[in-house]
């Protein structure tokens, strides 16, 4: 598709459109074409804008999760940016309304609820003490920043504050709590038996007329379906691991030693002190020190005045640094400080810290001979990550240009694999990803016989499609095909012969003749349940649910009916007594549980009413 398009840019028309282009850049700046109407928004809802920036840091969440959740398993066609796009920006419209729903309605959240909920946070916490450098390191990986994720985490607390309101105004009433028991609680006495489909199974196959005949009325069934023939190339980093040089493995030895795990470990507690302009941190310091000095211990003087809200309740304590965790100033005065000293006052960004050397490990590295099969494993793998993305480059190049995939292959070392009759159901092995399947059956691919993109799949995995021959749908002759019909045949006619079975059972049951009388006249074996609810594990799913939907049956007559399983059989059903349900009747527990499943199912009810009405009743403009 793009080689026609750089072959049609030679000519005339296209020439002008592109200087136009150039034009429209000279004058207005490249914002003129990519971004609609001038403004930066990407959306309004209420006059409200929502920017590019919420977008796509909406996107990287969604993005994030989806890797997190599904692992190895992820399809990376589910992190397309115009797919993610629209679902992200749905969920900003929906949260920009709630936002303004719940400031209309004066709802607030204090700085101590947010600061209780990020000091509880398990993320945030190295051996149970929040740690403010792991706090704003995964904050800055996550692509926040302090304020921006306590703006967000204002909002979701916001949020629930105001979902949670809305669920609690809704209640459930005694006289609806008593019509749900009635059903949930609801008892049938019942009884079944089973035809099975192989007693109609005829002993002869099917005359040869009747085999003419099905195949002629079922031609669409007998269409052989349509495949292709690929050729592919599949790059992962196995197909570049080489040998390791031994200078390589001697200087990420060098590395690996200076890794934190081999690190002297220190354990440290601060009593933090910060500036608010009043004048008196000296005093504060200086309070401190006096009581430090006077015997108190480090614990208790963190607890009574250190200002680090996660530390404080913890007597101060901050975990363990291998000489990375805290500041630079913090790393420097702990790498001097004896275990159990304290520390002059030292200076960061954060405030004034007295700091506490509790514990001292001190670390060691394992030999090179132990670490060199993991050393050199790691190596391998980085080169050939390397080698493979390098590749995949020029692949792209080749791949892009070529008509089949013979040149890129020859140019690049490669190999071309070939697999045969992949249809559209096929999903095993390489077509098992849809994203593979698609590309083959594409019309770029298919139709106009160019070779596909190079796709990214999981696990470093890279695959590029050419498809070498087309199979259109083909009626298959009768003689190919015959077992498949003799056996069709052969089914319907004993499903037909069931189903004729039960009817004519249903006939007798109904005029009068006793489930167990008949079902032992035939052989079948009859099966009596009194008492089922509707959670019974015992019955058959689809008996089950078929004795659920019968009519009540008459004081003087029962309730009859059939059901077709999928392998063919058929039970007969035969429903005699209902007993309905009470309130009273069930356990305290059922009683709660039944109380708190009819809370949850009203109040997310509201929630969504709530939520379409303010939809409904927004001006909202997509840009």
């Amino acid at each position: 598709m793009l080689q026609d398009i750089r072959q049609t840019i030679q000519g005339t028309t296209a020439k002008i459109v592109v200087g136009l282009i150039v034009i429209s850049f000279a004058f207005f700046g490249i914002q003129s074409i990519l971004v609609k109407g001038g403004g930066n928004e990407v959306a309004e809802v209420n006059g409200e804008e929502i920017s590019p920036q919420e977008l796509q840091q909406s996107v990287d969440t969604q993005r994030r999760r989806l890797i997190a959740m599904m692992g190895e398993n992820l399809d990376p066609a589910m992190l397309d940016d115009d797919r993610l796009k629209a679902q992200a920006l749905e969920a900003l419209i929906n949260r920009k309304l709630l936002m303004q729903s719940a400031a209309a309605m004066s709802l607030a959240i204090s700085e101590s609820e947010i600061g209780a909920v990020v000091s509880g946070m398990e993320q945030f916490q190295v051996d149970g003490a929040f740690s403010p450098a792991v706090y704003k390191s995964l904050l800055s990986s996550a692509g926040y920043t302090p304020s921006s994720f306590k703006r967000s985490l204002r909002g979701d607390m916001l949020l629930n504050q105001l979902r949670n309101g809305l669920a609690g105004s809704e209640f459930v009433t005694p006289s609806e709590l008593e019509v749900s028991a009635r059903v949930i609680s609801e008892q049938r006495d019942l009884r079944y038996f089973t035809i099975p489909k192989e007693k109609f199974v005829a002993a002869s196959p099917p005359s040869d007329t009747r085999i003419d005949a099905y195949y002629n009325e079922h031609l669409d069934e007998y269409q052989s379906p349509e495949s292709v023939d690929i050729d592919y190339i599949e790059l992962s980093p196995e197909n570049f691991k080489e040998p390791v040089a031994e200078s390589a493995v001697l200087e990420a030895y060098e590395l690996a030693k200076q890794d934190a795990q081999y690190q002297t470990q220190n354990r440290v507690s601060h009593i933090l002190f910060q500036s608010d302009g009043n004048n008196d941190l000296q005093q504060r310091i200086a309070k401190a020190q006096q009581l430090l000095a006077s015997g108190m211990a480090f614990a208790d003087v963190a607890r009574q005045l250190s200002e680090d809200m996660g530390s404080a309740a913890k007597g101060g304590d901050l975990g363990y640094s291998s000489g990375d965790a805290f500041p630079e100033e913090m790393e420097a005065a702990i790498a001097r400080l004896e275990p159990g000293v304290v520390s002059d006052p030292v200076k960061t960004d954060a405030g004034t810290h007295l700091i506490l050397v509790t514990e001292r490990i001190p670390g060691k590295a394992p030999s090179l001979e132990q670490m060199r099969a993991q050393l050199e494993e790691t190596i391998a793998a980085n080169e050939a990550r390397v080698a493979l993305v390098r590749t995949v480059e020029s692949l792209k190049d080749l791949s892009f240009n070529a008509e089949d995939l013979s040149y890129p292959a020859e140019e690049l070392g490669l190999e071309v694999k070939q697999v045969d009759a992949v249809t559209r159901s096929t999903n095993e092995g390489l077509f098992s990803n849809p994203s593979v399947l698609d590309a083959a059956f594409s019309d770029d691919v298919l139709v106009q016989g160019h070779n596909s993109e190079v796709m990214e799949l999981a696990g470093d995995r890279y695959v590029v499609l050419h498809v070498r021959s087309h199979h259109t749908p083909e009626l298959q002759p009768l003689a190919s095909v015959r077992d498949a019909v003799v056996a069709a045949v052969t089914e319907n006619d004993a499903r037909a012969a069931v189903a004729a079975a039960a009817e004519s059972a249903l006939v007798q049951l109904r005029a009068g003749l006793p489930v167990e009388q008949y079902a032992h006249d035939q052989g079948y074996n009859p099966q009596v349940e009194l008492g089922v609810d509707r959670r019974n594990n015992t019955v058959p799913p689809d008996v089950l649910r078929r004795a659920f939907a019968l009519p009540t049956p008459d004081p003087d007559t029962a309730s009859t009916d059939f059901i077709m399983t999928s392998s063919g059989d058929a039970v007969v059903i035969q429903l005699e007594r209902v007993i309905s349900g009470e309130y009273t009747s069930l356990g305290k527990n059922e009683q709660q549980q039944l109380q708190q499943s009819l809370d949850a199912e009203f109040g997310s009810l509201v929630n969504h009413e709530f939520e379409r009405g303010l939809r409904e009743a927004a001006d909202i403009s997509v840009l």
